[in-house]
């Protein structure tokens, strides 16, 4: 039996469909026998999975591991359950190991590493161990050799959607995953694609795909939605792609094959891709009912983002275009900045907050998201100036679980040699008077007569550009609990 494990995703344990488990089981249905656990419904992790394993009778633990509280999670549960039952085999897959495998294979509790999309890879490496293989020419694997050295091959390639089983929702309870969101009252995700064609050096993403995207048929997607919104009542659907809106023509095929669910729904796309729409498709997506769109706006800078290899036609100018063509459309813009970029912090720190500012006075709807920047094992620009300034990935498991690199990869941290307070500081309170200003429309808890209250008491603030020491801002989210806008979907 395969245990197919997803360690808790976020502090508070919000319950989100485990999607990457759901792609490997519709490739694993019908030809081995597996379980998923969501570490998200239990409160003691080991207790759930050891319990598993033993009604079970598991001989495979699949692990899905993303930095942050998921790798938090994994590290105790797979340490323990390997000295307890050593027999099991242990695979990790995910963001994390695809970036660092070579630091989770150093623990001997971790026997195989996937790298990339698994759908493919896990299940060539489950008949080489059925058969008490080595996998020595599966792309997207690696592991130790007898000596202790590390073997691995390239990520495995990207698999095409529209190739691929559905998803086998009867192995989860679904009504765990339906959640009230700014859109309507039961939302649930569904993932259409896979990839984005470009090649960003701050994104995570890049590793995992190599500049490739592949996607289900705007039919098959429509038909999933539709699906899902009939067996259980939805009216809203996110969709956790990295890049929904790659295809104008499958995104306006999509919407008019939904335009009669009367459901609301959000995706995230690229403001040079999404600003060279024509006005139908538009309209198209307005009816349909898209709600928000999440847009890498990423920095108020041209020569920042020249840095970030945005690619494309990426600039602030067309940033401000969408934002006001979004509020044309009665769509609303979902933006994040990442703060802080090398090599001169304080002055691309200065830029992306007048910017802010500007974009709020074309569009005061858009939602700001504020990440400080983290590198991500590239090469470019950005990457090469951070080592240069003396910053290196921790080279064990314990080191990335440490409060400070738990902090780092949720992009909140001041763990970075260039953002080191005062600066971190001046972005935590221009962020603290930007959102009592302009209170996030995804915060179910503040009524009209709150946000007008947190507009009242930060305007002299947010008009005068004082933001230090916010004092009476800070007493007021005791009181009122006003939430910084987070993104949809993750």
């Amino acid at each position: 039996m395969i245990l197919l494990y997803n360690p808790p995703s976020s502090a508070s344990k919000k319950p989100v469909m485990p999607m990457s488990l759901l792609a490997l089981g519709a490739v694993l249905e019908n030809k081995y026998d597996y379980m998923i656990l969501d570490g998200n419904l239990h409160d003691d992790q080991y207790a759930a999975v050891e319990q598993a394993v033993i009604a079970n009778n598991v001989d495979i633990l699949g692990v899905t591991v993303m930095p942050g509280p998921q790798l938090s999670h994994a590290i105790p549960v797979c340490k323990a359950l390997k000295a307890k039952f050593p027999h099991i085999k242990v695979i990790w897959g995910g963001y994390f190991p695809t970036q660092h495998y070579d630091v989770a294979l150093q623990a001997d509790y971790v026997d195989y590493v996937v790298r990339g999309h698994g759908e493919e890879a896990f299940t060539a490496l489950l008949d080489i161990l059925e058969r008490d293989g080595i996998p020595l020419d599966i792309y997207g694997t690696a592991y130790r050799n007898p000596d202790g050295s590390i073997q691995a091959s390239m990520p495995a390639k990207i698999p095409h959607p529209e190739n691929l089983p559905d998803f086998p929702y009867h192995r989860v309870n679904l009504e765990n995953y339906v959640r009230r969101t700014f859109m309507g009252e039961r939302t649930l995700p569904h993932h259409s694609s896979y990839g984005c064609p470009f090649f960003c050096n701050f994104c995570a993403v890049v590793n995992m795909v190599n500049g490739r995207w592949r996607a289900q048929s705007a039919k098959r997607t429509a038909s999933t939605v539709r699906h899902l919104v009939d067996e259980w009542q939805l009216d809203a659907v996110e969709f956790y792609d990295n890049n929904f809106f790659t295809s104008e023509r499958r995104v306006a095929e999509f919407s008019e094959h939904i335009m009669d669910l009367n459901i609301s729904w959000w995706g995230e796309g690229r403001i040079d891709t999404m600003i060279a729409y024509s006005d139908r498709t538009w309209e198209l997506m307005r009816d349909s009912g898209l709600r928000m769109v999440f847009l890498g706006a990423e920095s108020g800078s041209d020569t920042t983002l020249k840095r970030m290899d945005k690619g494309g036609k990426a600039s602030t100018q067309k940033t401000l275009e969408i934002a006001a063509k979004m509020a044309d459309y009665g769509v609303v813009p979902e933006m994040s900045f990442v703060m802080g970029n090398p090599p001169e912090p304080e002055i691309d720190v200065d830029e992306t907050i007048s910017f802010i500012r500007k974009v709020k006075q074309v569009n005061p709807a858009t939602e700001v998201i504020l990440y400080m920047y983290t590198p991500v094992p590239l090469s470019g620009e950005l990457y090469d100036q951070a080592k240069a300034d003396g910053f290196a990935f921790p080279e064990t498991l314990e080191g990335w679980v440490s409060d400070d690199w738990q902090d780092f990869v949720q992009r909140r941290s001041s763990n970075t040699p260039w953002m080191q307070d005062p600066l971190r500081k001046r972005v935590r309170d221009f962020e603290r008077v930007l959102n009592a200003y302009y209170p996030t429309v995804t915060d179910h808890k503040l009524n009209r007569t709150s946000r007008q209250f947190l507009r009242a008491i930060s305007a002299p603030r947010y008009h005068t550009q004082t933001y230090t020491f916010p004092i009476e801002l800070r007493a007021v989210q005791k009181v009122l609990h006003y939430q910084r806008p987070e993104t949809t979907g993750f």
